[in-house]
């Protein structure tokens, strides 16, 4: 089977969310998205340029936000916090595409957001990766969060101390 293209990714991705609405925040549009509002025309897509969100975008919720070609063109530190409010604020979803070595981020910038590291991509000597965050599988409960473990499992919902 032969790899995934950047746009198969993304294709795969908003295929499995399927989302409603749509935060795209990148300097142009790109094959998937397009053949996305095709085959959805009720989702509402809103473009952003790279950079701090327009006001009318900034209060505003997305089932999914993408974020493409966008962190090589900004300052670390302004696109971390576009990344950090995107994802703290506008949507409990998040992808973002980015060559890492022309935008100088590194894996655990990533990471430092709570983003796992899902597609590499590499094709004439450029490098591309695709991060996603999901609330939803961020973090597993664990198993010895649970009455079973408490001292007196007894007691249980009987007392308030």
């Amino acid at each position: 089977m032969a790899p995934l293209t950047p746009q198969q990714a993304l294709a795969a991705l908003l295929d499995r969310y399927t989302p409603r609405t749509l935060l795209v925040v990148s300097t142009e549009r790109f094959p998937a998205l397009e053949a996305f509002t095709q085959a959805h025309p009720d989702c509402d897509v809103a473009h952003a340029a790279p950079g701090p969100l327009p006001a009318e975008l900034a209060g505003r919720r997305f089932d999914l936000a993408l974020v493409l070609d966008c962190l090589e063109h900004l300052p670390k530190r302004d696109a971390l916090h576009l990344l950090g409010g995107i994802r703290n604020l506008n949507s409990s979803r998040l992808a973002v595409l980015v060559d890492l070595h022309a935008a100088g981020w590194a894996d655990t910038d990533f990471y430092s957001l709570a983003m796992q590291a899902t597609e590499r991509f590499s094709r004439d000597g450029q490098e591309l990766a695709l991060y996603t965050y999901d609330l939803k599988d961020y973090k597993q409960v664990p198993d010895w969060l649970n009455s079973r473990f408490w001292a007196n499992p007894e007691n249980f919902g009987k007392y308030w101390w």
